[in-house]
Order: C-alpha cells, then sequence, then structure tokens
C-alpha cells in the first residue's frame, strides 16, 4: 500500500474533525523557555507545586526524554468557551468557578481525541512511535505551542490566538514522523497590560527581560485549587469569591472580545457550577461534594481545601447571614477548615464593630 506524503495540513483537517480548534506542528528540540523555566523554578515561583520542580523539571528540558525517537510535535488547542457572565459581574453572595472546571473533566477528552489523531495519522503515514499527552505531562506545552503557530504567549501567560483568543486547552502527540513545522506568529499584546492591572492579587510579575510571568504563590488559581494546607492571611481579601480558579486575566483580555464559544457538549456548564450559592457550599457534606463535582476538574481541590475556599469566600462577602454557617466549620476536626472559618468570623465581626461605631456616633 503506497502511503501519502507528510502533510500538516491533513493533521489540521482531522484535528477539525474531532473538535480541534488549533493545530500546527513543531519540531520535537529543546526550546529557549528552557532556561527561564529553571529560573523560575529557581525564584519560587512554583509555590509548592512538587511536581513542577521534582525530577520532572528536568524531563521538561527536552521532549526525547518522553519519547526518545520523537522528531515533530502536533500541537492541538480545544476551545472550552461557554456563554456566560464575567467573572468581575459576580454578586456578594455566590462563589466563582473558573470557566474550564463547569463541564466534564477534560483530560481524557483531550487524551481520547489525540490518540484518535494519531491512528488516522498511522492510517495515512504507516507505523511511527508516538505519545499522547494532555497538562498533566511534563512538557512546556505552551512554547511549543507557539512554535506550532497556535499563537502568542501573552503577558498572563496564556497561549493567545489572534482570531479566537485564549479559552484553549492544549494536548500533544509526539512523533518519530518528521514533518515540516509551522511558523510562530508575532507577539500582539503589544503595550497593553489590562491582565497585569486587573490581576486582584497582582500575581503577574515582569520577568527583568521584557516579557512577563505567574508567581503562583500570589495567584488565585494556585491558591484556591493547588495550595493544599492555609492560605496566607494577606492573600486572602483579594480572592473575593473565586472557590475554584480565577479567569479574571483571560475576562479584561481585548482578544477575547470575539472569542467564539465551545459547540463541545463536555464543556457545558453542569448544572450548580455557574456562581454556586455559598450557603448550599458551606452545607456539602463529603459525599454531596463527590456526587456535584465528581467528574470535573473540582474534585482537584478536595472537600478540605474546597470548603477552606467557601470560608474566605463568606468572609470576603462579609454577610452576617454567613454566621451561622461559619460558627460550625470554625470547630471542624480539620485545623484548616476551622482556621478558615475563624478567619473568615473576624471578618464579619469588624463589619459588626464599624456598624455600632456608625450607630453609636
Amino acid at each position: 500500500m503506497q502511503r501519502r506524503r507528510l502533510d500538516s495540513a491533513d493533521i489540521r483537517r482531522w484535528a477539525a474533525e474531532l473538535g480541534f480548534a488549533l493545530a500546527g506542528v513543531a519540531r520535537a528540540v529543546s526550546v529557549p523557555e528552557t532556561a527561564w523555566y529553571q529560573r523560575w523554578v529557581e525564584a519560587g515561583f512554583a509555590g509548592e507545586m512538587k511536581y513542577l520542580t521534582d525530577h520532572r523539571a528536568a524531563i521538561r528540558s527536552d521532549p526525547r526524554r518522553l519519547l526518545p525517537s520523537a522528531q515533530t510535535i502536533v500541537c492541538l488547542g480545544i476551545l472550552y468557551n461557554t456563554p456566560a457572565p464575567l467573572t468581575l459581574q459576580d454578586g456578594a453572595y455566590r462563589g466563582w468557578i473558573s470557566r474550564y472546571a463547569w463541564g466534564d473533566d477534560y483530560h481524557d477528552l483531550i487524551r481520547a481525541r489525540l490518540s484518535q489523531l494519531a491512528e488516522r495519522m498511522r492510517a495515512a503515514y504507516g507505523d511511527f512511535d508516538y505519545r499522547v499527552c494532555v497538562d498533566t505531562a511534563p512538557l512546556l506545552e505552551r512554547s511549543y505551542a507557539r512554535l506550532a503557530g497556535l499563537g502568542w504567549i501573552g503577558k498572563n501567560t496564556c497561549l493567545i490566538n489572534q482570531g479566537q483568543g485564549s479559552w484553549f486547552l492544549l494536548g500533544e502527540i509526539l512523533t518519530s514522523l518528521e514533518i515540516q513545522p509551522d511558523t510562530p506568529p508575532p507577539d500582539r499584546c503589544g503595550t497593553c497590560q489590562r491582565c497585569v492591572y486587573s490581576c486582584p492579587t497582582q500575581a503577574i510579575v515582569p520577568r527583568g527581560d521584557g516579557y512577563w510571568t505567574i508567581d503562583s504563590r500570589r495567584c488565585i488559581s494556585y491558591l484556591t485549587i493547588e495550595l493544599r494546607n492555609e492560605i496566607p492571611p494577606a492573600r486572602r481579601p483579594a480572592m473575593g469569591t473565586h472557590l475554584f480558579g480565577c479567569d479574571i486575566c483571560q475576562d479584561v483580555c481585548p482578544w477575547n472580545r470575539r472569542a467564539p464559544d465551545s459547540a463541545e457538549p463536555a464543556f457545558a456548564p453542569r448544572e450548580g457550577l455557574l456562581g454556586p450559592d455559598l450557603e448550599e457550599m458551606a452545607r456539602l457534606t463529603p459525599q454531596e461534594f463527590r456526587v456535584r463535582f465528581g467528574g470535573t476538574p473540582v474534585e482537584r481541590a478536595r472537600y478540605r481545601g474546597f470548603l477552606r475556599n467557601v470560608a474566605i469566600a463568606m468572609g470576603n462577602a462579609r454577610q452576617e447571614k454567613f454566621r451561622p454557617l461559619l460558627v460550625p466549620m470554625a470547630q471542624s476536626e480539620d485545623a484548616v477548615v476551622a482556621e478558615a472559618a475563624h478567619w473568615a468570623l473576624a471578618q464579619l465581626d469588624a463589619v459588626r464593630y464599624l456598624d455600632q461605631e456608625e450607630t453609636n456616633g
């Protein structure tokens, strides 16, 4: 059987048929960002995310450590944007869950689609080695996505596509096939710093070389998802009512003004995940948490972390109606949840004191 000539146009067509909005090809070689990544780790910007700093950090230096025969990386992007209010429009009584977590967990979905694409490539090009990667793999995926022409890296460190914005989840196929690589697009952020100025915790910081990066220790997504223990009190007031992740730096990005909506049913918001009621969230039992958030990315925060986030959100909302829920939380056997609830009660006490002062004055 005669095999077809390698053609990235075929890959883009097959990728589109599988639901990927972006597709491109990059060489499977070490990238310049590897040196900066090491400096980022050494600066402590990874916080307590050990999977970014342990032995897997060295693997990120070269994709051929994941697949020794790799010649090419096929980079894909799937759109997860769904029509909904912006984070900045949330009310004081509701929490915020990051947009990518409203529907099903994306890892299995993307991994399955990547495998389907790899098999289509095999049918056309013959047998070859490959490995599919989602964001759990030790790979500098945004760097390769940029080299593959999918977009540029914005100041908020998100991949931004000129025509479709930044609401993308990425995946890769490392392959032993040699395919002509695509060309990276120019950086089109220019002098815009809306994401920098809009970040409530000032997590977007200058790298010192004209570029920007994220200090994870300040980032609301890190604080509400990755950090397992107590959130530093100094960070809490700026977190607002975020319960899982944060979308503010993408909401304010001008390139997302006309971002298309995803047609993928798996990313459609599940009931109760869009602006969940804080009182309802505070009453969740461990079993109810698993039922409500099972099969969604929110599971990653775990019950303990989620309740901690709920307590902080109620403290920031400063509504007296939350006191009856916070009092038993402050007596929790879990020290992290109890400490967060005590902090939240102190915020309510401060409001009560000010109200009394105004009344007496």
